[in-house]
C-alpha cells in the first residue's frame, strides 16, 4: 500500500505541524506502507519524507523540473520522478497512491485535496481521502463544509467519504477500513 500525502512546503507556525508531520512519516513507515509526496525537502514535506525514510520507510517524490531546478528537491528519496507540469505530478501521485492524506498547507495542499476527494465523488477512483487534522488545523474547513451540506449543495454521503483523524494511528486503521459509497453523485430536484 502506498499513501500520497498532500502538505506544505512551509512548516508553518505551530511546532504541532512539524512534530505530526514526522509522527505520520514514522507510522507510514512502521505500517509498511510506502508514501508518495511532493518530492520537496523543505516544510511538511521534507519532515514527513525524512522521518519515512529514517524508519527504512519507501517514499515516492514526485516534482516538475521547475521546482527541481530551484534546489528544493529531496536528494535521498527511494525514488524522485521529475515531471514537465503540476498537472503531470498530480496524475502521476495520483496512479501511485491508494489513499490520500492532508496535512496542513496552502493552496497546493487545498487544491490537490479537493479534486482527488471530487474525483471520488465523481467515480473516477475509489480510494480513501483524509484530513490528518493537526492541532485543529482543519477544524474551520469541517466545520464549512458541514455547513455545505446543510445548505443542499454536497450530500452526506459525500461528506462522510472525507475521513478526518487527528492521530496518525487512527487515521491509518480509518484509511484501511474505508468502503467507498455506492451513490450517484448528482442531487436531482426536491433531494438533500
Amino acid at each position: 500500500m502506498r499513501l500520497c500525502v498532500f502538505c506544505g512546503s512551509n512548516a508553518g507556525q505551530d511546532p504541532v505541524y512539524l512534530d505530526m508531520a514526522r509522527a505520520l512519516g514514522e507510522t507510514l513507515a512502521l505500517n509498511g506502507i510506502g508514501l508518495v509526496y511532493g518530492g520537496a525537502s523543505v516544510g511538511l514535506m521534507g519532515a514527513v519524507a525524512d522521518a519515512a525514510l529514517a524508519r527504512g520507510g519507501d517514499v515516492i517524490g514526485v516534482m516538475p523540473q521547475a521546482l527541481v531546478d530551484k534546489e528544493i528537491a529531496h536528494r535521498s528519496l527511494s525514488d524522485l520522478r521529475v515531471v514537465g507540469s503540476m498537472h503531470e505530478r498530480k496524475a502521476l501521485m495520483a496512479e501511485l497512491a491508494d489513499g490520500f492524506i492532508a496535512m496542513p498547507g496552502g493552496l497546493g495542499t487545498f487544491e490537490e485535496l479537493f479534486e482527488v476527494w471530487t474525483w471520488a465523488q465523481l467515480g473516477y477512483h475509489r480510494k480513501p481521502c483524509a484530513l490528518l487534522n493537526a492541532g485543529g488545523f482543519y477544524d474551520k474547513l469541517t466545520d464549512f463544509l458541514d455547513d455545505v451540506v446543510e445548505r443542499g449543495f454536497v450530500k452526506p454521503i459525500h461528506r462522510a467519504m472525507l475521513i478526518v483523524e487527528s492521530d496518525p494511528a487512527a487515521l491509518i486503521q480509518a484509511i484501511r477500513a474505508y468502503e467507498p459509497p455506492k451513490v450517484d453523485k448528482w442531487i436531482k430536484a426536491g433531494e438533500r
